[in-house]
């Protein structure tokens, strides 16, 4: 009898749980127990995490950017002015030679007796010379016991003993040239390429093979072109001051040099549509290379006070360009805009943003008109690199 009551009170307690609940979905409803959930509504997405920036006010440079070709400032290929056997390489292919310095010598032999034999004639007539005037100073104290033609003949005699020895002075200044020639030197300073002749070739005046090419680097140039709808801001630009160029790598990675925009081709390639340009590198470094392709930058203006945001901001569409800007309330805003240059990462826009807003730059593929977002701040300013969210 002791072992049957716990179990009967139990009977009765599960009993009496069953018949409150029961009760309870009896009177309350079936939808009682659904009421404070449905209160409570759907749950809120949380927000999308964006990357924002301002739009600023800035003054931005506009650079015409292009393909150009590294040029010798001067470029010489040096040939003999005279025909013998090269006796002397005097330079090292590759070296920085100085104006006026030897390059190669050619045998001077037969030139220098050409001088030689040029000189004793001039001195043969000088002699004569000498003759003549003793003759007509004789001919001249006979006074009238020599007749007048010997004495007109004398003076002619004389005459052309002078000029005969102007004629021996202008062969000796001649064969001098001819024997300078055998020295081959620069004729400008720069660095000589590979040799085209080695020592015991003979060379000739009349022959188009040269003997060294030398090219001057320092200043260097650089050939370029530009659209033909830029030459009037460009020579615009030009009147103010030399415009600045940049030469970059092809791949635009590396900054070899800064010049100045020195000639404006005289026509416009019409087939093209360009225009060729000069610029001038000091090239002190040696970083630009005659042949050398490289990328160009020139500097055609400044834009004052332009709205300038991240290239990242700018979004593309069938119905043109837009943004996402981040409002007060954190909600996202799409805006129509017009973008008229885009350099170095930044976009200049003329309508639809203006300074001081805050574009998304990254995270825009989850965003949606109104949409919450929390935003982190993506600045090139040190002073704003740190993350704010929200």
């Amino acid at each position: 009898m002791k072992k049957t009551r716990p179990i009967l009170w139990i009977l009765i307690v599960a009993a009496a749980a069953s018949a409150g609940y029961y009760g309870w979905q009896k009177f309350a409803g079936p939808g009682a127990g659904k009421t404070q959930t449905a209160q409570k509504g759907p749950p809120r997405p949380p927000p999308v995490p964006v990357s924002v920036a301002p739009v600023q006010k800035v003054d931005f440079p506009v650079y015409l950017t292009g393909l150009g070709t590294v040029q010798g400032f001067n470029t010489v290929q040096v040939r003999s002015r005279v025909d013998g056997q090269i006796d002397k390489i005097a330079f090292t292919e590759g070296q920085i030679v100085k104006q006026d310095e030897l390059l190669v010598s050619i045998d001077p032999r037969p030139y220098q007796a050409t001088l030689d034999q040029a000189k004793a004639k001039k001195a043969q007539d000088e002699a004569n010379l000498a003759n003549a005037n003793l003759e007509l100073q004789r001919a001249m104290k006979l006074g009238e016991f020599a007749t007048a033609q010997r004495v007109d003949t004398q003076r002619s005699t004389v005459a052309q003993l002078n000029a005969q020895i102007a004629a021996d002075e202008a062969a000796i200044s001649n064969a001098q040239t001819q024997l300078d020639y055998t020295q081959v030197k620069a004729p400008i300073t720069g660095v000589a390429g590979l040799r085209l002749v080695d020592i015991g070739n003979i060379v000739n005046a009349s022959t188009q093979t040269g003997i060294v090419t030398i090219s001057q680097v320092e200043p260097i140039s650089v050939i370029f072109t530009a659209p033909e709808d830029q030459l009037p801001y460009i020579a615009e630009g030009q009147k103010a001051g030399a415009l600045r160029v940049i030469a970059f790598t092809t791949d635009g990675k590396k900054t070899l040099a800064e010049g100045k925009l020195a000639v404006i081709n005289n026509q416009v390639d019409t087939t093209s549509g360009t225009i060729r340009l000069k610029a001038v590198f000091d090239n002190k470094d040696h970083t630009l290379w005659p042949g050398q392709s490289v990328s160009t930058r020139l500097l055609v203006r400044t834009l004052k006070d332009a709205t300038v945001v991240p290239d990242d901001a700018v979004q593309h569409s069938t119905n043109g360009l837009y943004a996402y800007t981040v409002n007060q309330d954190n909600k996202a805003e799409v805006h129509k805009i017009k973008v008229s240059y885009a350099i170095d990462g930044r976009s200049v826009v003329d309508e639809g943003l203006t300074p001081g807003q805050q574009v998304i730059t990254g995270g825009q593929f989850k965003v949606q008109p109104g949409s919450l977002v929390s935003t982190a701040v993506a600045s090139s300013d040190p002073a704003q690199n740190k993350v704010r969210r929200e």
